[in-house]
């Protein structure tokens, strides 16, 4: 500490309003993992087998955690070893990009083990995560133009939602206003006579 301490007088609503706004970059720039669940049964084919252990790879390669849950029905709870030998595969098929967190254990009539990505595969999507922050942050900074189905008007040129669709704006021509018809009748009775 400085003697004799110092003090700085300073604005509190200005105060908390950076801390705020520090808060929120920060929260930005967190990675949030979720968990993700596939759930299978002990007869489970092995073309859906394949698929969703597919798609347990993909959420693990995101970044996520995936909970891997076999439902028992009726009397298939009499074989667990069914389900404890789906569990196994699904680790042995996953053991390059998952470690288990989770053991598989019992819980009413559902087996469920929980699988974390391994240390390079979550390195690896944090770092992605990181890097299309980076770049949302520098469009934003930037000030591009918004992107997908929007149409955006400059003047006298239009842009569409690819940067090579600018067409030229056309005025819309004026339409001549229609005349009321003689003698009370409809439109189309006016057209054709009054009979039709």
């Amino acid at each position: 500490m400085a003697k004799p301490p110092v003090c700085k007088i300073m604005d509190y609503g200005k105060f908390k309003y950076e801390e705020k706004k520090k808060a929120s970059e920060a929260k930005k720039k967190q990675i949030v993992v979720h968990l993700k669940e596939v759930k299978l049964r002990p007869k489970t084919e092995e073309h859906d087998y394949e698929f969703k252990v597919r798609n347990i790879k993909r959420f693990l390669e995101e970044g996520n955690k995936a909970k891997v849950t076999i439902v028992f029905r009726g009397r298939e709870i009499t074989h667990k070893e069914l389900g404890s030998a789906i569990l196994d595969d699904v680790n042995k098929d996953l053991k390059d990009v998952a470690v288990i967190e989770l053991q598989p254990r019992m819980e009413g009539r559902q087996m469920f083990m929980i699988l974390a990505p391994n240390p390079k595969v979550a390195q690896r999507a944090r770092d992605l995560a990181r890097q299309q922050a980076e770049a949302a942050a520098k469009a934003e900074a930037a000030g591009k133009k918004p992107e997908g189905n929007k149409v955006v008007v400059e003047g006298n040129k239009v842009v569409g939602s690819k940067p090579d669709e600018k067409q030229e704006a056309r005025p819309q021509e004026a339409v001549p206003p229609v005349a009321p018809p003689q003698g009370g009748q409809a439109p189309e009775a006016a057209a054709t006579g009054g009979t039709k």
